[in-house]
């Protein structure tokens, strides 16, 4: 190879001295020895370590990485070593001379070393990165206190919902019940030459009668009593409501004759199956809805298909989609996710997966059919067929 001229050499020296990052070359032979044959003046300042002293003892380097990372550290290098491709590395190091602990970025390409068989040589700049990773770990801290934070309201909401509905099946009930009671008995006394009377009392009956049907209505949509029942009662509840409404088919399966799960899960898992039946009325102009309840080892997964229209990935991603956002927020307050796919032959598949621990959810084993194969697999769900 021919030597680079002196002008270029000049030139590509003093970019690398004004390079806001250290640049090196670091080698790793076949008996295990590591080696920086070239690192820049960056070094000080990235590492608190002249260059010649990290190239004079480079195990120095490993020992700056912070314990937690170090094998993250060796494992991309060996992976980068074992198919000589890139390595990019990120990890916080500890700069005794300052005190204080950097987040680095390291990417370096390999090349064999002809000299020596097992050898590999790299090529990298290391960069101080941890004013933005410590904006990273902001936002990421901030985004968990907000779903904290709505997991919370909703919790709040639900305890209010359940506060009126019971304020409004018990007081306005019993009193229009009462009401009911006394318009009877006054009706049995009317005089039998007033027909209008009756007439006038018929009327108010029929309307009490509306009222109650009305309370009725509203106390199950603050929150539905079949969940007292347990989540399969008030799932095959909904479906037949949902049935009679919109006429469109259903269907329900699940794996477990009944499902104990944690009160606040059931209402969640619940709301979540709500919102996904409304957007299937309103959007998907579907004839038949094919849900499935499984329960496995580690998750409970809820799957409901349809074969409507599907949701174009433009809809999924509008700025007022706040049901869709809903239903995601609500299954990641669980702990567990979301997705939404194509049915076969058309239609939408929303699979809602949550990872529960055994306080949360048990099989009634007295009374469950044996499960399906598949079922015992803690990462396995089997999928809704289309419908």
């Amino acid at each position: 190879m021919s030597p680079v001229p002196p002008t270029i050499a000049h030139a590509m020296k003093a970019f690398v001295s004004n390079t806001p990052a250290l640049v090196y070359q670091f080698e790793l032979h076949a008996d295990g020895r590591v080696a920086f044959p070239y690192v820049s003046d960056g070094c000080a300042a990235l590492l608190g370590l002249s260059a010649a002293e990290l190239q004079a003892e480079p195990q120095r380097f490993i020992d700056l990485i912070v314990p937690e990372d170090r094998k993250s550290y060796l494992d991309a290098m060996h992976a980068s070593a074992a198919s000589l491709s890139g390595w990019n590395w990120e990890g916080r190091v500890w700069i005794h001379e300052y005190k204080d602990q950097k987040w680095i970025n390291l990417r370096s390409s390999p090349r064999p070393m002809p000299e020596q068989a097992g050898g590999v040589h790299w090529e990298g700049v290391m960069t101080n990165i941890t004013a933005s990773k410590l904006e990273q770990l902001e936002v990421t801290r901030s985004r968990a206190r907000l779903a904290e934070l709505a997991a919370h309201m909703e919790h709040v909401k639900e305890q209010e919902r359940t506060r009126i509905a019971r304020e409004i099946h018990d007081d306005l009930g019993g009193n229009l019940t009462a009401i009911k009671m006394a318009l009877m008995m006054l009706t049995q006394r009317l005089p039998p030459d007033q027909p209008q009377l009756a007439e006038r009392a018929a009327y108010v009956d029929s309307l009490v009668d509306r009222t109650i049907d009305a309370v009725h209505r509203i106390s199950l949509d603050l929150r539905p009593s079949m969940l007292d029942f347990g989540i399969n009662a008030a799932l095959e509840w909904q479906i037949k409501e949902f049935e009679k409404q919109n006429g469109i088919a259903c269907s329900f399966s699940c794996t477990e004759k009944e499902i104990d799960l944690h009160l606040d899960h059931a209402t969640a898992l619940f709301r979540i199956f709500q919102e996904a039946l409304t957007n299937i009325a309103k959007h998907a102009h579907a004839s038949r809805v094919a849900v499935r309840l499984q329960l496995l080892r580690q998750h409970i997964v809820l799957t409901i298909a349809d074969n409507g229209a599907g949701i174009a990935q433009a809809d999924r991603q509008k700025p007022q989609s706040f049901g869709l956002r809903g239903m995601s927020e609500r299954a990641q307050a669980l702990g567990g996710t979301m997705t939404l796919a194509h049915a076969p032959g058309g239609g939408t598949v929303v699979t809602i997966k949550i990872r529960l621990s055994s306080a949360k959810a048990t099989i009634m084993a007295s009374e469950s059919p044996a499960a399906p194969a598949g079922d015992n697999d803690p990462d396995h769900v089997s999928e809704a067929e289309a419908p």
